[in-house]
């Protein structure tokens, strides 16, 4: 927020932290499924095109698509605009409008610059909605640019050297302790199972060898 227009009220203070607390995730949810969802189509496609159809290297076709893209994004959502805010801020020049755009696509809002606001601004309605407009597509611009570079090789590779690396004895430990418990409770069912059987086996009387001589004798 930019900080210029804030509730005065308690009720108007409870309603915003009330607000807040359930509008952020479900901004950042939003956000984020729009941002999976175009990222197939503006970069994994197109880097899998590039590389099938044409035989180029993935990860050099990656590089190329990133750095495209950004410069693709600064120009529509920072450059140009930031030319069009200082047309039609009076006040404005080029660094300011600049400024603004990247304080406020940052989402960092300091609020030291706010479009719209003067007093002979024409259409100020319909100026305020476009740049709602604005904000919003750069905003969902920027993170898909993000995505797009976190998803380079080399840069998973530089985050690896931040992950916690487990320690490997003690997962053999754990699998070992693990297999021989396993290994106990299967002997411990076979043994059990031959136990069932031989009790459930019919008890039979075995003749002496004296008796079958008789009878084959008589």
């Amino acid at each position: 927020g930019y900080g210029h227009t804030v509730p005065l009220s308690d009720g108007g203070k409870a309603f915003c932290i009330i607000y807040s607390v359930i509008g952020i995730p479900f901004t950042l949810l939003f956000l984020t499924a729009v941002v999976q969802r175009i990222i197939v189509y503006v970069t994994r496609r197109p880097v899998l095109y590039f590389h099938i159809r044409w035989g180029f290297s993935k990860q050099v076709v990656a590089i190329i698509h990133a750095i495209l893209l950004g410069f693709i994004t600064v120009s529509c959502f920072f450059l140009i605009p930031a030319a069009i805010f200082s047309v039609l801020e009076d006040d404005w020049n080029f660094l300011e409008s600049f400024y603004f755009c990247f304080i406020s696509l940052s989402t960092i809002g300091l609020g030291d610059y706010v479009p719209g606001e003067g007093y002979n601004q024409k259409f100020r309605e319909l100026y305020k909605i476009g740049i709602t407009c604005y904000l919003l597509l750069g905003l969902i611009a920027m993170l898909v640019v993000l995505e797009t570079f976190c998803e380079l090789h080399e840069l998973k590779k530089f985050r690896k050297l931040f992950y916690v690396k487990k320690d490997k004895e003690e997962d053999q430990v754990h699998i070992m302790e693990h297999d021989q418990l396993s290994f106990s409770s299967i002997s411990d069912q076979a043994a059990s199972m031959k136990d069932d059987q031989k009790a459930n086996e019919p008890f039979v009387t075995s003749q002496s060898p004296t008796s079958n001589d008789s009878s084959l004798n008589n």
